[in-house]
């Protein structure tokens, strides 16, 4: 895997059409809790205000009191000191306003993205397998974290923020003309100067963030394929080949990463030369109006204050609009995903299962992942209920994909799976799938209890549990462990061996109870000793269920009523195990392969 062949929907430049769809999909989020969004933009009104009516205050205070040698001492002391009063009341004022500001936008986010990030996983537990086989799991990560905290910057620094900081600059405007319409004009020939300044920022600034968001998610994909499959990499000795290829990865976002440091190092320090011009412009400008008796000395110092302010606002506008297209890739990448539909279509009025009797048909299936390349080619076979089939093949005949059907995590692309004589496509997913206990050779074991591993979230009572748990042949493994049932395992807890998570397996097919069962290689990979508990929990799982079996163990596909064995994705016979022997075909030829190899000692057994 080369460090440049991920297939990202990354972000693109957005069309002016697909980005105001864009905006209109985002405020819907909002949509729930617009009464605290208007309350942040009333807010707003009073930050501003409490910001522009400082530097208005100095200018009183300096002209009024401070200068003005008409008045007495005690009366200018007495209005600098009712002045001071009134500026700490404004300034306290902001401040409120400006706290109550952030917690609102805040809860409002946090309230948002949690919202998003439960829609977004439950999409994506609802689609089908065929997308998680195409997609890297370390990219959908990134979409769940990465892109979803992009949206919550958006909705608490950006929406109502840029709201202040457009309000703030104009009430600048306004106050400077006010004040001075002739020192205002002069301020305005640095505005152009500025507002290019921030076009050409803006635009470099969206294409970092844009490299930077590509680079984080291809580390994302690589650590999560990497690290994943760490035991290859040590078996095969490939860590240095996986150096090389993440320090590649590292290396281009390092780069990235830096040239958009280097755009904010030039940005912000050309913004503050343009200040200080301004500022020299207005010394200069000022002094010779108060020269002139023009103009005061207390709005030149307003003047100067405002002028500072001036400035910022577009600073702020500048870098929240790398925000802003950062937030917009990132809520096209989430919309792709949501707006993403299952390959398996639901039924108009799906049927939900109350109770089967476990007929299974297969008629004419034809099935690949690729459709170009049939895995399956034509399979028709029937499975009577409370009968066994087990089914045979070399590697790749079809043999899982078969199951693959039945679960319905795919659906074939000629003939039917039927269930009773019902379609599969005709039946809710959730609610066929509960009628199907599946056991695999890996068996994923979701940290916490024993307890927790067995049920799943289901309720069972106490006794119906301790039956299920004998049944399996875990009462040995509770007795040992501390704490019994309650005892933690997987990731931060005991650690469970293969034969155990087999026989872990068929307790949560016990406890579900489904009517039919599957084993797919389910006895793969265990010593002689735990081969016979797991050969009694087979024996207690499979009673009176319809059972579909895919062993390579003579002792598992003997338990058959049947054998369909398939060569090439065909069927090519079917009898019971003697039948098939006395035939010396194809499965007579596969099982004088295995005995003869070695592995067959130990199978040859139950013969």
């Amino acid at each position: 895997m080369q460090p440049h062949d991920f297939g990202y929907f990354e972000e693109g430049h957005l069309a002016g059409g697909r980005e105001l769809r864009l905006w209109r999909r985002l405020i819907g989020f909002a949509g729930p809790y617009w009464p605290w969004v208007l309350v942040a933009v009333l807010l707003s009104f009073a930050v501003t205000g409490a910001t522009l009516a400082i530097p208005y205050l100095v200018r009183l205070a300096v002209d009024h009191y401070i200068v003005n040698r008409t008045l007495p001492i005690a009366d200018r002391l007495g209005g600098l000191l009712q002045m001071a009063a009134l500026f700490a009341v404004v300034a306290f004022g902001g401040f409120g306003a400006n706290f109550f500001q952030v917690k609102v936008l805040e809860r409002t986010g946090q309230s948002i993205m949690q919202q998003v990030r439960q829609r977004l996983f439950r999409h994506l537990l609802r689609l089908d397998l065929a997308f998680f086989q195409d997609q890297p799991t370390g990219k959908l990560v990134t979409r769940v974290t990465n892109d979803i905290q992009n949206l919550y910057e958006m909705f608490t620094s950006v929406i109502v923020t840029v709201f202040n900081d457009a309000l703030t600059f104009v009430g600048i405007l306004a106050m400077l003309f006010w004040l001075n319409w002739r020192l205002a004009l002069l301020m305005l020939c640095l505005l152009p100067l500025l507002l290019l300044h921030t076009f050409w920022f803006s635009r470099l600034a969206r294409d970092a963030f844009r490299a930077i968001r590509t680079g984080l998610a291809r580390i994302n994909a690589f650590l999560q394929e990497a690290l994943s499959g760490v035991t290859v990499l040590q078996l095969f000795g490939r860590e240095a080949d996986a150096r090389a290829k993440f320090a590649a990865v590292n290396e281009e976002y390092l780069a990235d990463t830096l040239r958009q440091i280097r755009i904010f190092g030039v940005f912000m320090p050309a913004v503050d030369l343009l200040n200080s011009l301004g500022i020299a412009g207005v010394i200069w400008f000022g002094g010779h109006e108060i020269m002139a008796g023009r103009m005061t000395i207390g709005v030149l110092v307003a003047f100067l204050s405002y002028l500072r302010l001036f400035f910022q606002p577009l600073r702020e506008l500048s870098q929240k609009s790398s925000v802003i297209q950062s937030a917009l890739a990132s809520g096209e990448r989430i919309f792709e995903l949501l707006d993403r539909e299952s390959a398996m279509p639901l039924a108009a009025r799906p049927k939900t299962v109350v109770s089967v009797r476990g007929a299974i048909s297969f008629a004419g299936v034809t099935f690949g992942y690729d459709p170009a390349k049939p895995v399956l080619r034509e399979i028709s076979f029937e499975v009577a209920p409370g009968e066994t089939v087990a089914l045979v093949g070399a590697t790749g005949a079809g043999k899982s994909t078969v199951i693959n059907l039945l679960e319905r995590f795919h659906d074939p692309q000629v003939g039917a799976v039927r269930l009773d004589g019902i379609d599969l496509r005709e039946f809710e997913p959730t609610a066929l799938r509960e009628q199907i206990g599946l056991i695999m050779q890996e068996v994923f074991v979701v940290p916490g209890t024993l307890r927790d591993n067995i049920l799943l979230g289901r309720e069972v009572e106490a006794a119906r549990l301790a039956e299920v748990v004998e049944e399996a042949q875990l009462g040995g493994l509770v007795a040992q462990l501390p704490g019994g049932l309650d005892a933690r395992i997987g990731e931060g807890g005991v650690g469970l061996a293969a034969g155990q998570r087999q026989l872990l397996a068929f307790a949560r097919v016990l406890a579900r109870d489904p009517c039919i069962l599957v084993l797919d290689e389910a006895t793969a990979n265990i010593d002689s000793e735990t081969e016979i508990m797991v050969d009694r929990a087979i024996a207690a799982t499979m009673a009176g269920r319809t059972c579909i079996v895919i062993a390579h163990r003579l002792s598992t596909v003997r338990r058959a009523h049947r054998i369909v064995v398939l060569d090439h994705g065909r069927i090519v016979e079917q009898g019971t195990h003697q039948e098939l022997l006395a035939q010396q075909g194809f499965y007579a030829h596969l099982h004088a392969l295995q005995f003869n190899n070695g592995g067959g000692a130990q199978q040859a057994k139950g013969e």
